[in-house]
């Protein structure tokens, strides 16, 4: 498995790749199973089959390393209408955006003024916005521009990925200035300099930091924690310690991929747990399409049987 990994995280920097797969229909098909359609309607029709769950939406529009300043801005324009569409639809969602789709490498300033205005919109209408960590070499520019914007502005968190070194580190600051954390795995491809090799030491680690954010001073400081994981031994493990420790159940909040074990997502929300499904959608869906599957490589045979079906 590791060497599948290594493989679909090397093909989703592929150029040729991505052009030969977003042809075939095989693959259109297969990527259905995890992305509901390509439009903001489409991501927000997923809502009426998870409402009498209880289960809430995070949306994200796919796309990354954008160079043009204007590219950016119609992303955050695009963003600021999908706020405005939820409100409209009364649908629980959230939304999850990028630095780079939203001119990180342009302008960090004109970036961070995009991400303000997103916060200062979605706070106005009682919403949250997520800001989507990536590849090593933004960490610390995606952590100064959350904490940037979470000292104006609550209703903020950043995704942090439990396969760096350096995530305790990273948690720990997050924590003082009280801003939301979604802790993940991680899916990028990262040199063993940065990040854990073995699976083992990945999953040790989540569970440490997941610990770690259900402290009192955590949520003394106002942390919200989010949990970001599909292993069953880790959503128990975490549940187990948020009950020894006097939470309620609402107060575990798990993000859930959309397609991926509806049936633990049904489980959980029935037990209690806040739940909400991310949403992914866009037309720049093959990198992100790589590296779902390189996160559960037994995924890769759903994709071969529609090969055969093809």
């Amino acid at each position: 498995m590791g060497l599948m990994r290594s493989l679909l995280l090397a093909g989703s920097d592929s150029r040729w790749l991505r052009e030969q797969a977003t042809r075939r229909a095989f693959v259109r098909r297969a990527v259905s199973r995890f992305m509901p359609g390509e439009s903001l309607e489409d991501a927000l029709g997923t809502a009426p089959a998870l409402r009498p769950d209880g289960i809430g939406l995070v949306l994200t529009r796919l796309g990354e390393s954008v160079t043009d300043a204007a590219e950016a801005a119609a992303v955050a324009a695009h963003y600021g209408e999908a706020l405005e569409r939820i409100r409209a639809t009364a649908v629980p969602a959230e939304i999850s955006v990028k630095p780079t789709q939203l001119g990180l490498d342009v302008d960090p300033e004109r970036c961070y003024s995009h991400v303000r205005a997103l916060a200062e919109r979605a706070a106005s209408l009682g919403n949250f916005v997520w800001i989507d960590m990536e590849q090593t070499r933004y960490v610390d520019a995606t952590l100064a521009l959350c904490r940037r914007v979470r000292a104006e502005r609550a209703n903020v968190g950043v995704c942090v990925q439990a396969y760096l070194y350096r995530t305790a580190q990273d948690v720990e600051r997050l924590i003082a200035a009280g801003a939301g954390v979604r802790l993940v795995k991680g899916a990028y491809r990262e040199p063993p300099d940065q990040a854990f090799p073995r699976k083992r030491d990945v999953d040790d680690n989540y569970l440490e930091l997941a610990r770690r954010l259900l402290e009192p001073d955590a949520r003394k400081a106002g942390v919200r924690p989010v949990f970001g994981t599909h292993d069953p031994r880790l959503i128990q493990a975490i549940a187990a310690h948020g009950a020894a420790r006097g939470l309620a159940a609402r107060q575990i909040e798990y993000h859930l991929l959309y397609g991926i074990q509806r049936a633990e997502q049904r489980r959980l929300a029935h037990a209690g747990h806040t739940v909400r499904v991310l949403v992914s959608y866009g037309s720049y869906w093959f990198p992100w399409y790589m590296r779902r599957l390189a996160e559960r490589p037994a995924n890769v045979l759903f994709v071969a049987k529609s090969l055969v079906r093809a």
